[in-house]
Order: structure tokens, then sequence, then C-alpha cells
């Protein structure tokens, strides 16, 4: 059983588990492995990861008094990789290309690694120790990646790869001229505790606040003055955006809302569930930049 203890802080974002009934767990397994024995991982590299197969949006977000050393900051977000049935080691060569190109600040991964076994996020390293952002790699948990409750287990393995875990925890990066605070938080379905006061404990005063959260419901609580945006993933914007079939996946408020001065950005994601399949819902890179406001 899944512990999802309260949250120390008051007010932390929460939201229960989704939990589908066993007949439709079942259902829903036996679909992904047909689909994987019909070669789903193959057709979905060709079909939604192949270079120019995938959407780069490009999200930029006006600061006030943004120190000179933000100044087009640029962060490259990537979320809901899935890795298992429909991606494996290399099937992100394209997109880690794509990224590199862009020559990122910071790589920003927003959550669910994994499809069902903590292993599976070994299988995403090939690619993504290729990232070359100038001020390292960070990272967040997804629902997914609490599978087995062997957290620690990927921690290490990233960590031997330069990408970095923020569980409730923040890491600030200096330009010299302007520092830029990224919080990130455990999930709020299955994390055991959501600590936001813990998370923003290291911001200083003058940094600008990037949060890290995968569910984009805690967005709204998240958002405040200084904060420049909260970086979510977790809908796959559906995954396939038809009627009837939409409400399946969980709700996506859409692909930016902006609440004052923060920015709340969801990723459609790169990766698949249940099906290698996209409809009306291209799998994207999502890169956020920094500017400073006219105001």
């Amino acid at each position: 059983m899944t512990e999802t203890g309260p949250a120390d802080s008051p007010g932390a974002p929460r939201q229960e588990p989704r939990r589908f009934g066993l007949g439709r767990r079942v259902l829903f397994r036996a679909i992904e492995e047909t689909a994987r024995l019909l070669g789903g991982r193959a057709f979905y590299r060709a079909a939604y990861l192949a270079a120019g197969r995938f959407r780069e949006r490009v999200e930029r977000v006006a600061v006030p008094d943004l120190p000179t050393g933000l100044e087009g900051f640029r962060v490259a977000q990537l979320s809901d990789l899935h890795a298992g049935s429909f991606l494996g080691s290399g099937d992100l060569a394209a997109v880690v290309d794509a990224v590199n190109a862009r020559e990122p600040d910071l790589v920003c991964l927003t959550g669910d690694l994994i499809t069902r076994r903590w292993s599976e996020a070994l299988l995403l390293l090939e690619d993504l120790r290729r990232l070359r952002p100038r001020h390292g790699a960070l990272a967040v948990f997804g629902n997914h990646d609490y599978h087995d409750r062997a957290e620690g287990r990927i921690v290490e393995a990233f960590a031997e790869h330069g990408i970095r875990f923020l569980r409730n925890d923040s890491r600030r990066v200096d330009t010299g001229d302007g520092a830029l605070t990224v919080v990130g938080l455990e999930d709020l379905e299955e994390g055991k505790v959501v600590d936001v006061e813990a998370a923003r404990a290291g911001l200083r005063a003058g940094d600008v606040e990037l949060v890290l959260c995968h569910n984009p419901l805690g967005a709204p609580s998240l958002a405040r003055p200084g904060c420049c945006a909260v970086l979510s993933g977790h809908t796959h914007g559906h995954q396939v955006d038809l009627p009837g079939i939409r409400n399946i996946a969980p709700t996506h408020p859409g692909d930016r809302v902006d609440l004052g001065e923060t920015a709340c950005i969801t990723s459609r994601g790169l990766g698949a569930v249940g099906i290698p399949i996209r409809v009306a819902s291209q799998a994207e890179v999502v890169w956020l930049e920094l500017t400073r406001s006219a105001g």
C-alpha cells in the first residue's frame, strides 16, 4: 500500500492519488503489453521522438527587475519520459541533440522517468548523460517514480552522471550578477511528505525563484511574487486529446497559465503510457527563457 502521509508544511499543496479499479488496471496492462509485443517502442521512437517529430515550445517569462546575469537565461524542461515499454536506451538521442544545439543554461526533468519499475530509469542514462547544460541538470520525481519505493537508487544512479534530484530542496544557480534558486517538490500524489517551507529555505533576498512540481494542480498555491515560473508535467496534454478519451488522463490546465508574476507552465511530455500513440498532443521539449519586464 502506498504511504501518502500528511505534508509537514501548513498549506502545502496536496492531491489524493488517482486510483483505477482492478479490472481497468488489468485491461490497461494487457493493452500496453500487446502494443509492446507488436513493436510499439520502435513505432513511438520513429513517430514522435525522431528529429523533426517533436516540438520545441518556447515560453518567455518577463521578470520585474531581472538581474543582468539572468537576462536570456534558458531552461530546457524534459518531462514524463516514461522509460519502459515504449521508450528505452537511445530513444531520446534526437531530443538530447536538439537540446544541446540550443546550449541551455539549465536542464530540468519534471518527473515520471519510469512507467512501472525503478530500474527503467537506468535506461535513460545513455541519452541523458550526454546533456551539456552550463549550470547542470536538476530533477524531481513524478507519481510513477515511486514504484518499488526505490527512489534512493534512482537518485544515486543519476548523481553519478551529474543529475541532481530536489526532494523538498533547492539549488541556487549564481551567475555572478544575479541568482536563480530552483525549488523542487516531492510528488503531490505519491510523495510521503511535501514540504514547501523546507524546499524554499535556501532562497535569499533578491533571488529569482523557479519551482519544479510534477503535478500542475499544485501550481496555483505555489505562485507568488518573486517566483517566475512553476514547471510541471503529468498530464501528457491528455496524450490522446479526443472527446471521451481525454478524460482518462489527468486534467490538463493548459500549456501556460499566468498567475500574477508567476507563469504556470505544463509540458505535454515526451513519453507515453498505455499505448504508443499521441493524438493532438505532440511530444515536446519546453524552453523557459527569462527576460526583463518592460515595467
